[in-house]
């Protein structure tokens, strides 16, 4: 077959693409180095917690002595460099994780103080929106926010300065969301970590590591965060997790996370896993893997459009703490051009056109396009933008290299780029 016939790339695309790929070569040893480490570090704590056949065991009603669920706990907390875990299919989401974590840990007069600056959308509705009902700040619960710098620095001394007796959490957020700034790194973390408790060792560093899982060998909570919350749709799921969500840090606030996930006392101790552990272990088992493919995607997209001379962050050869990769396109057609080729690249509803919607949580009309197997699944392929100014297009994820070096020409052959 002529792949320039099946989907009608012209020539020269195929040969920018393959061009643009051969430049990578480099970058792309450095991130297969990263995978391997990753690979190794899950493989040791699957042997370690002796991971069995009889783990996969479905259980049912209050789910006692489910011992599944808490092998998986401990391979999760041994991974993250946690004390402890929380691994469920019961969070719909990683919104749903994050804020079980906030309210799990925040009380009446306490302060959240959110410095990377504002918290994704959907998380901000449940801190303090007037259209919702039981936000953190209907309860008491202030917050505040100190931006970053530009070039997505943290503002340390702002930050420091900040720190109120009745701050008990600092929240970041490691993934640019739709804001204009490169994601956060593992270092940055463990510097302000250890700046804050410096400060007031009480105040927990909590992290949104949503597309941050094994993009570097150290996660968060290896280097002074205390606690953590992410979506097993995306990196760690490795593809293969259906729905579900994590948190992971010190045992104390996990804990108090489960009671507000369960109810007090029980915490941890019931939940059915519904036959779900098997996707969710083999699913971390690849994340590694998957999260390489869809880094490889990313930079083979940034690279295109940086070499037509469009603004792109992060840059091809930039380190990178999630797998998002944003380019600022021109126009409002040329973001609805660039959604649609995703789609019709996709396995899953290829044939759908994807248009910009109302979506809740949101202040602007959002265009999505996702031929996911899994509904909302990130480290699937998937693009989308909020349709307004600059028309910043976000792309992300891929189960595999060769998708993503499909999708990229299909992408270029929508905009007619390639001269």
């Amino acid at each position: 077959m002529n792949i320039s016939e099946q989907y009608k790339f012209d020539e020269k695309t195929i040969a920018f693409v393959e061009e643009s790929e051969r430049s990578l070569q480099q970058r792309f040893a450095e991130l297969d180095d990263i995978a391997f480490y990753n690979q190794l570090k899950v493989l040791a704590a699957f042997k370690e917690h002796r991971l069995a056949e009889r783990h996969f065991v479905q259980t049912t009603g209050y789910g006692y002595n489910d011992e599944g669920r808490e092998v998986t706990d401990k391979i999760y907390a041994t991974i993250f460099g946690a004390e402890a875990a929380l691994v469920r299919s019961q969070f719909f989401s990683g919104t749903h994780a994050i804020v079980t974590a906030l309210f799990g840990v925040l009380r009446p007069g306490d302060e959240m103080l959110s410095i990377t600056n504002a918290p994704y959308a959907t998380v901000k509705s449940a801190v303090d929106s007037p259209k919702a009902s039981g936000t953190l700040k209907d309860f008491g619960i202030s917050y505040r926010q100190i931006n970053l710098l530009p070039g997505g620095i943290i503002d340390t001394p702002r930050v420091l300065s900040a720190i109120a007796p009745n701050t008990k959490m600092v929240y970041l957020q490691r993934s640019t969301g739709y804001d204009d700034r490169k994601a956060i790194g593992v270092k940055e973390i463990a510097d302000i970590a250890r700046k804050v408790h410096q400060i007031n060792p009480d105040i927990v560093i909590f992290i949104d590591n949503c597309y941050g899982e094994f993009l570097e060998k150290e996660e968060p909570t290896q280097v002074g965060a205390d606690l953590m919350a992410g979506s097993l749709i995306k990196n760690i799921g490795g593809g293969l997790a259906k729905t579900g969500g994590y948190i992971v840090g010190r045992k104390d606030l996990v804990e108090q996370c489960s009671q507000r996930l369960n109810t007090p006392v029980i915490g941890r101790e019931t939940g059915s896993n519904y036959n779900y552990l098997r996707d969710i272990l083999q699913g971390l088992f690849i994340a590694p893997k998957i999260t390489n493919q869809a880094l490889k995607n990313a930079v083979l997209v940034g690279r295109c459009f940086e070499r037509l001379g469009y603004k792109v962050y992060p840059s091809a050869v930039d380190a990178r703490s999630d797998i998002i990769q944003a380019v600022c396109l021109n126009s409002k057609e040329q973001v609805e051009a660039f959604c649609r080729a995703v789609q019709e690249i996709s396995p899953v509803d290829s044939y759908v056109t994807p248009y910009a919607w109302d979506m809740p949580g949101y202040d602007s009309q959002v265009i999505m396009a996702a031929g996911c197997f899994v509904q909302g699944s990130s480290i699937e392929m998937s693009a989308d933008s909020p349709m307004t100014e600059p028309y910043t297009v976000y792309f992300q994820g891929g189960l595999t290299y060769e998708h993503g070096k499909c999708a990229a020409m299909n992408i270029l052959s929508h905009l007619k780029l390639v001269q």
